[in-house]
């Protein structure tokens, strides 16, 4: 693809008449509340990479969604956390500011494992900016009983008078997702599309595939080794019939190195095997990726490492 805008196959023919809404969303919460598994099921495609793992979102993903009367630019962002860390407390911030760049605020909580820290820290950014248009998806339903549900909803409901909506959702399996979108709809000024009807994202694919790279890494190594490891783009060529990749998956520790590459290069031939199919199917091309292992010691905690990582 010779565009930076990743496009959708699907997408209906949006002009700017009169009563269509536009506008941004940010799309925050704590760490693991499905706040990615959402983005990608509102606009219908992966753009972000998900993980049962906490914190698999390091920065703002930019997702399009498209209606017949909508257009809504959601930032999926980092989770929100409490930590000491230098690295988390920079991708908080990153989470934090995007809440001030947006028109709505879509607050996401996990209706089967609270986080009081997390969820304090969001209501405290929202109570700073009143008037700002907010809407709560309470996420993950489908793991609790209905009366449970209910009590949540009135907690809610009596606490947080910030929220201009509160929806149930569950975005692993779509429950609500549209009377979720109609909300945030609802609370957008009028307005013309800021994006071409065929997008859905204006992150450059190289990051989308250094990311796909990356869940694989999540999905198939340790609690130890995902939070040590970035994963960079070396090389990236094309041709008629193959693109052809090359990217580094950068970690802390020697250790951490050994265990991405597995025995006898077993670990590190899953990762790219699960990781080029999910590329082929994004781009929709051919692709042979080449994979590799690098050690920048402590990157996490040097600002300078950070910044050539791309954080």
């Amino acid at each position: 693809m010779k565009s930076e805008l990743i496009m959708n196959d699907g997408a209906g023919n949006h002009g700017a008449a009169s009563g269509f809404r536009s506008g941004f969303a940010a799309i925050a919460g704590a760490p693991n509340v499905g706040k990615s598994t959402l983005l990608n099921r509102l606009i219908g495609e992966k753009i972000s990479i998900t993980s049962e793992k906490p914190q698999t979102t390091r920065n703002r993903i930019v997702g399009v969604m498209h209606g017949e009367t909508c257009q809504i630019v959601f930032l999926d962002t980092p989770g929100v956390h409490v930590s000491d860390k230098a690295f988390n407390k920079k991708i908080v911030q990153v989470a934090l500011s995007a809440m001030d760049e947006v028109d709505l605020i879509l607050v996401v909580i996990d209706a089967s494992r609270p986080d009081p820290r997390s969820e304090a820290m969001l209501i405290d950014k929202l109570r700073k900016r009143p008037g700002r248009s907010a809407v709560l998806a309470i996420n993950k339903i489908d793991r609790i009983e209905k009366p449970a549900l209910l009590e949540i909803i009135e907690k809610w409901k009596n606490l947080h008078p910030e929220f201009s909506a509160i929806v149930p959702i569950s975005a692993k399996f779509g429950t609500q997702v549209s009377g979720l979108a109609e909300a945030m709809e609802a609370l957008l000024p009028e307005g013309p599309p800021y994006f071409p009807e065929d997008a859905i994202t204006d992150i450059p694919e190289r990051f989308i595939v250094c990311e796909m790279v990356r869940e694989k890494v999540f999905e198939n190594t340790g609690q130890e080794v995902p939070y040590g490891s970035a994963v960079t783009m070396e090389q990236f060529s094309e041709d008629e019939k193959l693109i052809r990749i090359y990217a580094a998956i950068n970690v802390e520790r020697d250790s951490q190195k050994r265990i991405i590459i597995g025995k006898q290069g077993a670990m590190l031939k899953t990762i790219g095997t699960q990781a080029r199919m999910e590329i082929e199917n994004l781009l929709g091309k051919k692709v042979f990726l080449k994979l590799f292992v690098r050690v920048e010691k402590n990157w996490s905690r040097d600002a300078r490492a950070m910044r050539k990582l791309g954080y």
